[in-house]
């Protein structure tokens, strides 16, 4: 048997069970069915994974369930809209394009919208350097700098 956690994701506190060492990911994936959050590597080095852990990316296939406890807030690509009002980050993701076939956009969005809370308005080089360790096999590198670029311009609030 597993150990009971409380974890808090996408505002919403669930009861789950797993082992300590589990990653955060299964049980993102497997028991709260919030499958946005993709399955890459299983190392943390492709970035497919990437949510928000009180405002901060982070890689969920290497966040054991463990040291998620009820005080640290999880934001998965699913709680990032309002409504039916995408996130500032999403909606310039779709206006630039910023996405082929699409299986690592929603680390990439995870990735930029920390970026963008720790730097509303970064610069090129910072957006590189902010975006280092999400990988996009399609190669749609400009254009997710475009969206970033974008809802940066856009003066909005980034944050979830």
């Amino acid at each position: 048997m597993g150990t009971k956690y409380n974890i808090r994701v996408n505002g919403r506190v669930y009861a789950v069970e797993a082992e300590p060492d589990t990653a955060l990911l299964n049980v993102l994936r497997e028991q709260l069915e919030l499958t946005g959050t993709k399955y890459g590597c299983g190392e943390g080095q492709c970035g497919a994974c990437t949510v928000l852990m009180d405002g901060q990316a982070r890689r969920s296939c290497m966040t054991p369930i463990s040291t998620v406890a009820v005080g640290k807030s999880i934001v998965t690509i699913e709680g990032l809209a309002t409504g039916e009002r995408l996130h500032p980050v999403q909606q310039a993701f779709l206006d630039e394009g910023a996405m082929q076939c699409a299986y690592c956009t929603s680390g990439m969005i995870m990735s930029a919208v920390s970026l963008l809370n720790k730097a509303a308005d970064p610069s090129e080089a910072e957006i590189l350097v902010g975006m280092q360790g999400n990988i996009c096999r399609c190669g749609t590198y400009p254009r997710i700098v475009a969206a970033i670029r974008k809802a940066s311009a856009a003066g909005r609030q980034v944050r979830p």
